[in-house]
C-alpha cells in the first residue's frame, strides 16, 4: 500500500528538501479532501513548530477542529495564527502541555475533552526528544522514554474512552504515533528502562532508539486491544528533517558529519515533506479500518534489509515481537500508575 511508486532503498530519487516528494498539504489536496472533514476533531502534540505545525496545518485546510500542544505559550499562540491565516473555519486551539509530567498531560487531556464536548476522532503522538544527555523527567524516568513513550502513553489513555465512543462505522477513530528509524539501534531494555542499574550505558542516541521502539510497540498494542471497538494505529517515521529543532542537542560537528552521507543528505526532507506521511496515516481511506501498520515515505514499509545498507527503509524484526509489545503495555500502566 503506498500512496506514491515506492521509494528506491538507496535514495536515488531524492534530492533534499523541496525536491519532488510530496507535502503534508499535497497529501491532503491529491485526496480531494479540503473541507470535507468539517466536524472531526484532531489532537496533535508539538504542534507548533517543525512537522506538528505542519500537520495541523494540513488538517486545518481539511477542515477539522485541531487542538495543539507546545511548551511555549507565545510559540502557541504564533502557530494559531499561521494555520488559521488559511481562512478555513475549523477551530485551531493551543494548549500549554509538558510531556515530561504526567499529572499536566492529564489535566490538559481533559481540557481537550472539556473543549471539544467529549468528542475526538484522531490523536497524533507527534511531540518528542532526541540526543538529550542523561536526566530524569517530574516523575522520574529517563527522559527520552518518560517523554517520548510515558507521557504519550498515559495521554492515551486519558482519551482513549472518547476515542472509542467517537468512533463510527463510516468513520473510525485513529490513532497515530510518530518513531523514527532510530529504533533499529535498540530493543526495550526491560531490566534496566532507566539506565539505572548500568548507568555507564547510557548513550543520549541508545535513550532516544528505546523510546523510539515504545512508540511502535504502543501503536502496534492500541491497534490490538481496541481496534475492535473502532480505534486503529499506525506508526510513522516521518525521515529527517531539516529545521524541526529535534537534533537541537546533537553536537553542530555531529550533524555536519551526518550530512556528507549522500543518503542522509540527499534524503532530507522540509517540515512540510516530513509531515506527509504522518497526514497521510492520519487521513487516507486507506487506512479506514486499518492500523498496526509502520509507515515512512508515505508508504507502508516492509522489514529492513540490511544488505542494501545502513540506511535503507523499513523496521527491525524486534518492532513486531508481541510478546514485548504486551510486555511493555503492561509495564508501561504500572509506570504511569494504572491497573491492568
Amino acid at each position: 500500500m503506498s500512496y506514491l511508486a515506492p521509494y528506491a532503498a538507496d535514495h536515488e530519487d531524492t534530492n533534499g528538501p523541496g525536491d519532488a516528494r510530496p507535502t503534508a498539504l499535497k497529501v491532503i489536496r491529491d485526496q480531494k479532501l479540503d473541507g470535507t472533514l468539517a466536524g472531526k476533531v484532531f489532537f496533535i502534540t508539538g504542534g507548533t513548530g517543525g512537522i506538528g505545525l505542519e500537520t495541523a496545518r494540513a488538517i486545518h485546510v481539511a477542515g477539522a477542529d485541531v487542538y495543539i500542544t507546545g511548551q511555549n505559550r507565545e510559540n502557541g499562540e504564533a502557530a494559531v495564527a499561521s494555520i488559521t491565516g488559511d481562512g478555513k473555519p475549523g477551530k485551531v486551539i493551543f494548549l500549554e502541555m509538558y510531556l515530561h509530567t504526567l499529572s499536566n498531560v492529564r489535566e490538559v487531556a481533559k481540557k481537550v475533552l472539556e473543549l471539544s464536548g467529549g468528542k475526538l476522532n484522531v490523536l497524533v503522538c507527534n511531540a518528542g526528544i532526541r540526543g538529550y544527555p542523561k536526566d530524569k523527567t517530574t516523575d522520574g524516568f529517563e527522559q527520552h522514554f518518560g517523554i517520548n513513550h510515558l507521557g504519550h502513553f498515559a495521554l492515551f489513555q486519558v482519551v482513549k474512552d472518547a476515542l472509542i465512543a467517537s468512533s463510527t462505522p463510516s468513520y473510525n477513530s485513529r490513532v497515530v504515533v510518530l518513531s523514527a528509524q532510530g529504533h533499529r539501534q535498540s530493543q526495550i531494555r526491560f531490566d534496566d528502562l532507566n539506565f539505572e542499574n548500568r548507568p555507564e550505558e547510557y548513550q543520549p542516541l541508545l535513550a532516544y532508539a528505546q523510546s523510539k521502539v515504545a512508540n511502535i510497540y504502543m501503536s502496534n498494542e492500541i491497534e490490538r486491544q481496541f481496534s475492535a471497538q473502532g480505534v486503529h494505529s499506525t506508526s510513522v517515521n516521518p525521515g529527517v528533517i531539516l529545521g524541526t529543532g529535534l537534533n537541537r542537542k546533537t553536537p553542530p560537528e555531529q550533524m555536519a558529519g551526518l550530512l556528507k552521507i549522500p543518503a542522509i543528505r540527499n534524503g532530507l526532507k522540509s517540515a512540510e515533506q516530513g509531515a506527509a506521511t504522518t497526514v497521510w496515516a492520519a487521513t487516507a481511506k486507506e487506512f479506514e479500518g486499518v492500523g498496526g501498520k509502520f509507515l515512512e515515505n508515505v508508504q507502508v514499509a516492509g522489514p529492513y534489509d540490511q544488505t542494501k545498507g545502513q540506511f535503507a527503509p523499513g523496521f527491525a524484526e524486534h518492532a513486531y515481537d508481541e510478546d514485548a509489545a504486551k510486555k511493555l503495555w503492561v509495564e508501561s500502566l504500572k509506570l504511569v500508575g494504572l491497573k491492568e
